[in-house]
């Protein structure tokens, strides 16, 4: 189907509402019956009718359609957060007893979920080097049942070859849940080498313009059905119509905001690798990146988050570089139209940190909309600033 279809017509009816050009935002609660039978049959099968928009509603329906098109899915859910749909995706395929594989260096709620959450009902997991599909081999146990990938993750980008991974769970009868909230679908699909579910933040490059927390969770419509009459009705994690309308409207422009971050990020990139203070850049479609061909066979491109690592010697030095800094703003998350970064010396105590220790200087950047010039300026003031 093609991107350009699914973006701005896809899913829309709109003999329904008037011709209208935007679909309309159906802010609510309920949804009314002429017949008592019909109403029995929503009771019996919420998933294929209009009932309560705690499960279904007309807008977040064509908001479901587009994002499964693009992950080249069956079905999707649309959560409140994406942190939601990381809990839905694991919670609905594991069990007491059960043992977890994940890669190492998951997103911070991922990691609470298996380190502090799911142990309370004897579900155990197992952390390991992604990179290595061997990896997941050797800590597979007999009552493994999950696999659970993010690739690239988001500070140092490490991969997994998700064909590989996906063809080794599929031998043991394990689901393989991949985060793909750094490539968007545009970028990566994860669903087309064989993973189970593919999920991602949707407050990022779906939304685009930092108003909206959602995420989205992706796969087989059997899958998505089961977890919808489970997990999402009863957490109640739904996304309400007026924020899926939001994130309608910014699937409209989202090849050309990647387009435009993509080039800037180069720009930026290229800028950092003559700054003298910079120790390191990383980033996946950099050539120096350790697993560069991996990315360059299963990316399509990798957008606007990097990593670089500045020549600090104190924790003082990087915190005065962020704080040197006048446009780009210090903030987590990305995808936006404005440009954040976040220092790695932020996640550890000031008298913890350790220059010996290249994480405790990593800058996280994220390359928004505006001009390249723009951004570099900004971020020779924060080197000038350690310069003295």
């Amino acid at each position: 189907m093609d991107i350009s279809y699914i973006l701005n017509e896809y899913g829309e009816d709109r003999d329904d509402y008037f011709r209208a050009i935007a679909p309309p935002i159906i802010q609510t609660s309920n949804f009314a019956f002429n017949k008592v039978d019909d109403l029995r049959k929503g009771f019996e099968d919420e998933y294929s009718t209009w009932l309560y928009s705690r499960g279904l509603n007309p807008t977040v329906e064509i908001l479901r359609k587009k994002l499964a098109a693009l992950d080249g899915a069956e079905d999707c859910l649309v959560f409140n957060s994406g942190a939601a749909a990381i809990f839905a995706s694991v919670l609905a395929n594991v069990k007491s007893g059960d043992h977890i594989v994940s890669v190492k260096g998951v997103y911070s709620w991922a990691k609470k979920m298996f380190e502090e959450i799911l142990p309370r009902f004897n579900v155990t997991h197992t952390y390991i080097d992604g990179t290595d599909v061997q990896n997941f081999a050797a800590a597979t146990l007999p009552n493994t049942t999950v696999y659970y990938l993010e690739s690239p993750n988001s500070w140092s980008f490490e991969l997994q070859d998700l064909k590989a991974v996906a063809q080794l769970a599929k031998q043991h009868k394990i689901i393989t849940i991949c985060d793909n909230s750094y490539c968007t679908p545009l970028y990566q699909r994860p669903i087309e080498y064989g993973i189970d579910l593919s999920l991602q933040s949707a407050t990022k490059y779906i939304g685009g313009h930092s108003d909206v927390v959602a995420g989205v969770l992706s796969g087989s419509r059997k899958m998505i059905e089961r977890i919808f009459n489970s997990e999402y009705m009863n957490i109640g994690s739904g996304i309400q119509p007026f924020n899926a309308w939001l994130l309608i409207r910014g699937l409209r422009t989202l090849p050309a905001r990647l387009s435009r971050i993509t080039q800037t990020t180069n720009e930026v990139i290229a800028y950092l690798q003559q700054q003298p203070l910079v120790e390191k850049v990383i980033f996946p479609f950099d050539e120096a990146f350790p697993q560069y061909a991996l990315a360059k066979q299963q990316m399509q491109g990798a957008c606007g988050l990097l990593t670089f690592i500045v020549k600090a010697s104190t924790v003082e030095e990087t915190e005065l570089f962020c704080e040197s800094l006048k446009h780009i703003l210090m903030a987590v998350s990305w995808g936006g139209h404005e440009s954040l970064i976040i220092p790695g010396s932020a996640a550890v105590k000031r008298d913890a940190f350790s220059a010996a220790n290249a994480n405790h200087r990593m800058m996280r950047l994220y390359v928004g909309l505006e001009e390249a010039d723009y951004i570099i300026n900004d971020l020779q003031r924060g080197f000038a600033a350690l310069q003295g």
